[in-house]
This record gives C-alpha cells, sequence and structure tokens, in this order.
C-alpha cells in the first residue's frame, strides 16, 4: 500500500511547466515516439499560458516542418521602420498563438497533460505537487520559465502587447516587425503589430533597457498613441500579453550548468534562446527533436543532452552577444536603434541567417564592416567576453 499523497505511477519523462519548449517535447514525442510515457505538468489552467509566438520562415528546415498545425498566421514578408529606413523584407513570418497551443495539444495529448498542478519541489526522479502528491519519472525537464541566471549577464526584452478589434480595416497586408520611428524611451523601443485579420491586431510595445521592471501602464498608453497615429480606431481590447525575455551579453555557461545540480533544462531556463531577439521557437523544435532521436529516454541521457547542447550553441553564438553587448554598452539608451536600422540595410539572405542563427565568418564581416553606429572607443571596450563562453 502507498503512502497517502503518493502515487506508484512513474512515468518514463516529467516535463515540469506546459509552456512552448516542454510542450514541443511533448507534442512531437507523441507524434514519434508512441511508446515513451510522460506526463506534462502545468500550473495553470491552460497549456502555454498567455503568449504569442513567432518565427522567420527561414528559421526552420524540414525538421521543423511537424508544427505547422501549431501556426495560426503566416505572411509572406514583413515591414520594418526607422527614422532613416523603411523597408518590406519578402521572408516569411510565422505566429503561433497560445489558444492554438492550448488546444491543440490538448487535443493531441489528452490525458498526459495536468492543468491546475502547482508544483512545490522538483529533483531528477519527480516533483510534488501542492497536494501532496509526488510523481515519479525516470526523467524530468525543468521547463518553468526563465528561472534565475545568476552566472549570466543580461540585458532585457520586455514588452506588453494587447489584441484588439478597430472600426475599420487597417489595410496591413505583412507584420510590422519593428517600428522605431516612435519616442526611444528605456532603451532601444520600437512598437510591433501583427494583423491576424482585417480588423484585428496584436499591437506590442517593445523595449530594450537595463533593467527588467515593467511599466504596464506606460506600455498600454504606447499602444493606444500608436494605433491613434496609424489612424487606427480601436474598439476594444481582447487580449493582453506580456513578457520580459532575456539578451544575452556575457556570462558562463557552464558554471549555469553546475549550478543545475544535474537537473535537466528546456527553454530559456537553459538559455536556449537567440542571445539578440530573445526568439526561441527554433531552438524548442530543435531541443525537441533531438530529444526525440535518444534511443533510450533516461534521466542522465536527458541530462546530458540538453547540457550540451545548451553549451555548445551558447559557444557558437559568442558573435551575436558581441553585438549585443555594443547595443548595450556602447550605444547611448537613446541611439540605440541606430545599430538596428543600420542592419536592415544589409541583404535579405544575411539579415535571414542573423535571425537564424547561423551567420557565416563573411557575414560578421560584413555587419561589423563600415562606419560603426556606436562609438569606435566604447565598441572597442565591448569586445572581450567577461565569461568562460
Amino acid at each position: 500500500m502507498s503512502e497517502p499523497g503518493v502515487s506508484d505511477q512513474k512515468t518514463d519523462l516529467l516535463l515540469a511547466g506546459g509552456g512552448l519548449a516542454n510542450g514541443l517535447i511533448a507534442y512531437r514525442l507523441a507524434q514519434v515516439r508512441p511508446e515513451v510515457t510522460f506526463t506534462l505538468v502545468e500550473s495553470g489552467e491552460r497549456l502555454g499560458g498567455r503568449h504569442t509566438w513567432s518565427f522567420f520562415a527561414s528559421d526552420l528546415d524540414a525538421d521543423g516542418a511537424w508544427i505547422a498545425p501549431l501556426v495560426t498566421r503566416s505572411w509572406d514578408r514583413y515591414e520594418v521602420r526607422f527614422p532613416h529606413r523603411r523597408r518590406t523584407v519578402a521572408t516569411g513570418y510565422r505566429s503561433c498563438s497560445s489558444e492554438q497551443f492550448h488546444d491543440v495539444l490538448s487535443a493531441a495529448l489528452g490525458d498526459r497533460v495536468l492543468t491546475h498542478a502547482r508544483i512545490t519541489a522538483l529533483d531528477p526522479c519527480g516533483v510534488t505537487l501542492i497536494d501532496g502528491r509526488r510523481l515519479h519519472a525516470s526523467a524530468v525537464v525543468d521547463g518553468r520559465g526563465p528561472g534565475p541566471l545568476p552566472d549570466l549577464a543580461l540585458g532585457y526584452q520586455k514588452f506588453v502587447g494587447q489584441t484588439v478589434s478597430l472600426i475599420a480595416d487597417h489595410d496591413l497586408d505583412g507584420p510590422i516587425i519593428m517600428d522605431a520611428t516612435v519616442d526611444q524611451k528605456d532603451g532601444y523601443r520600437f512598437l510591433y503589430v501583427l494583423p491576424w485579420d482585417a480588423r484585428t491586431l496584436l499591437i506590442e510595445d517593445t523595449r530594450y533597457t537595463d533593467g527588467e521592471g515593467l511599466d504596464r501602464e506606460d506600455m498600454r498608453r504606447g499602444i493606444a498613441d500608436y494605433a491613434e497615429a496609424q489612424g487606427w480606431t480601436i474598439e476594444a481590447v481582447t487580449g493582453e500579453e506580456e513578457g520580459v525575455l532575456p539578451v544575452a551579453l556575457d556570462g558562463d555557461i557552464e558554471g549555469h550548468w553546475a549550478r543545475a545540480n544535474g537537473m535537466a533544462l528546456s527553454g530559456l531556463r537553459a538559455a536556449l534562446f537567440h542571445p539578440t531577439t530573445g526568439y526561441s521557437l527554433p531552438d524548442a523544435v530543435g531541443l525537441a527533436n533531438a530529444l526525440c532521436a535518444l534511443p533510450v529516454i533516461d534521466g542522465p541521457s536527458v541530462e546530458r543532452l540538453v547540457r550540451e547542447r545548451s553549451i555548445r550553441l551558447w559557444r557558437e553564438r559568442a558573435f551575436f552577444r558581441l553585438l549585443d553587448r555594443m547595443l548595450f554598452r556602447a550605444a547611448a539608451p537613446g541611439q540605440r536603434y541606430r545599430v538596428l536600422e543600420r542592419f536592415y540595410g544589409l541583404s535579405e539572405p544575411l539579415i535571414g541567417r542573423f535571425y537564424a542563427a547561423k551567420l557565416t565568418g563573411f557575414d560578421k564581416l560584413r555587419i561589423l564592416s563600415g562606419k560603426p553606429p556606436v562609438p569606435v572607443g566604447a565598441a572597442m571596450r565591448c569586445l572581450r567576453e567577461k565569461g568562460h563562453a
């Protein structure tokens, strides 16, 4: 007989946190490894929370085609706007709403999803829930958001977004990924706009800042002011989301993993995100594919896979952290937009490789060539990374 509050049931894998990274692992396992038993544990009532995840068509190859049912909208181009540059880029852009994420995963995973299940303790052998239940597993993956990252030096990309209904058509035929023609307060600031349909937009006020504090009311005013400036009259606000994403500057990735004490991590907690943009969906797809390819899914194998993948990608992406240090440490806050404005004068293929984190050596030289958009002396001080990456 088991003790009160203890479950005798044991799964192969327990995924702590029902966000993007763990959700994609579960979804892919159900597709290609039906023999693997798992439980996806989420503290809230819905998987994915309140988020919109986006990616560029060039970010994923054929190995990522399986996420197609999660894509809410697709466009064949996007636009950027700066004080001295306005450009349409002929690269596809895809967005996934958390509503679709929840609906698709819930239908595919069934009783392998456990919601309203707050975790109070977690270790490599299982989790303890707030109601006293103990869930056992051969492997546990902690994907409950970014968590503490004391070994990594970070800037922040923070945003508040509102889904709004308009009284008339907005006339956009694609997303506005960055509109930096707005007041540059708090650092690099831009408005981000997704046209869900002819009269529905997601508008986000986004800021690259040194601090992680989120002034929600100021950002809501920024959204309203921007809509008015575009000639859009908002009939209703039908949804709101927010986020504070890490921007990697430097740090000790091996120290970060030593602090994990043998726990397998995923998503932002595993430092699996684009160092500059904070986009995490491509890395989440890659991790899901790699985990599903493991011959045996057990604690040591999963932990080693994620740790080695995270460290390898961190090292490979050192150039992006250099650019981030120039953005945050060499450019005055109100002038940071110049770095991105200059970048968007480069070729479309290079821009695509940048967002996919697949820059060539020539790409890196091209990005750094010419007159720098930041003071030379300040840029030189950013060259050396302090961590052990």
